[in-house]
């Protein structure tokens, strides 16, 4: 009886071994790409914030770039750090 179960653990063992496992390595860059980008746009927003100007074409330029930044930040599932 002892032989019987330890060929079906045996047989079990070795599906098991024979599925395909999930690339991990592709799923590690997937997800140093997506902390790469974030961080990317978080310069870019923080650029933007100090930057100073008084000219109105400039200032509404920056605001459009800050919304475009955030929209990008907010689909990467980034929220504002208050």
């Amino acid at each position: 009886m002892s032989r019987g179960w330890e060929s079906k653990s045996v047989e079990e063992q070795q599906s098991q071994a024979a599925e395909p496992k999930p690339n991990t390595s592709q799923a590690n860059a997937e997800a140093a790409e997506r902390k790469r980008q974030r961080q990317a746009l978080e310069l870019q927003r923080e650029r933007i914030l100090s930057e100073r100007t008084s000219s109105p074409h400039r200032r509404s330029a920056l605001s459009l770039a800050l919304a475009d930044i955030e929209e990008k930040l907010a689909e990467l599932g980034w929220t504002i750090h208050m």
